[in-house]
């Protein structure tokens, strides 16, 4: 499914704190319908890269620049996210999870869902009032799209369960439910599977692949299992201690001199 056309450029973004350099100047791309691994050991900036293309960081060089168009585009005009209100970067396209979970923990699964379908909702509160009909039908169509991704995630039975009650694997099984809501075109997945056990494991690498075959979405995916990011990744980009030292297949990778001794230290990359 993947295309030879790009969505997302990052282009020698440089990220500091005080005088240390989180990211210096790491590029690479992004083509619209791929599976884009970052790897690399703990503290290599992978997470601030994320924070760089989700708008919750701003590099103090380079751009981020991001096509809406869900086929990408062939040329490097598009949207500088490192330049753009984190809050319309999700009206864009782009929504993600997080390493540490953020949900409404006093909510329902439900309530959580339809909290992120609010940047699609058109009708305000006064609109409603005076047009209840439209006001209805609209909030009908946004609980039809929420009750598809919970019967896809398989959680309808915590539907109306307390978040904050939940599981820490179905917790994360919400929060990747409420990225979907928004319909991204760019899901960025930060952890997706840690703390998990082997059968939530499993159960997670089905529900990304169904998301990336099945509604054609890009996603750039950070995970320790090297097991999983080289089966279900397109390419995968390697920091280490905020430098891109790889950007390629899963294979190469793999055999990378450079990233069997930074992130491996020598060992080899397992299977």
């Amino acid at each position: 499914m993947t295309s030879n056309s790009t969505i997302l450029q990052v282009q020698g973004v440089t990220l500091r704190f005080g005088g240390t350099a989180v990211l210096n100047q790491v590029s690479f791309d992004v083509c619209a319908g791929e599976i884009r691994a970052i790897i690399g050991p703990n503290g290599a900036g992978k997470t601030s890269m994320l924070n760089c293309i989700g708008g919750f960081y701003r590099p103090q060089e380079g751009a981020v620049l991001y096509s809406s168009d869900k086929k990408g585009s062939n040329n490097s005009t598009g949207h500088d996210l490192t330049r753009t209100p984190t809050h319309h970067i999700a009206r864009l396209g782009v929504a993600r999870t997080f390493q540490n979970i953020a949900l409404y923990t006093g909510l329902s699964t439900l309530d959580n869902l339809m909290a992120a379908r609010h940047i699609h909702m058109r009708q305000s509160g006064l609109a409603g009032a005076l047009y209840w009909g439209t006001a209805l039908q609209e909030e009908v169509a946004h609980r039809r799209v929420v009750e598809e991704i919970i019967d896809f995630l398989e959680i309808a039975h915590i539907r109306k369960a307390v978040v904050g009650s939940l599981p820490y694997g179905l917790r994360k099984r919400v929060e990747l439910g409420r990225a979907l809501a928004l319909e991204p075109n760019l899901l960025l997945l930060d952890e997706p599977m840690a703390g998990m056990n082997a059968e939530e494991k499993e159960d997670m690498a089905r529900f990304i692949l169904d998301i990336h075959e099945r509604q054609g979405t890009t996603i750039i995916l950070i995970e320790h299992d090297m097991g999983l990011v080289m089966d279900i990744s397109d390419r995968v980009v390697v920091l280490d201690f905020g430098t891109k030292i790889a950007d390629d297949t899963p294979d190469a990778v793999r055999a990378d001199s450079r990233v069997i001794q930074a992130y491996l230290g020598g060992g080899g990359v397992t299977q």
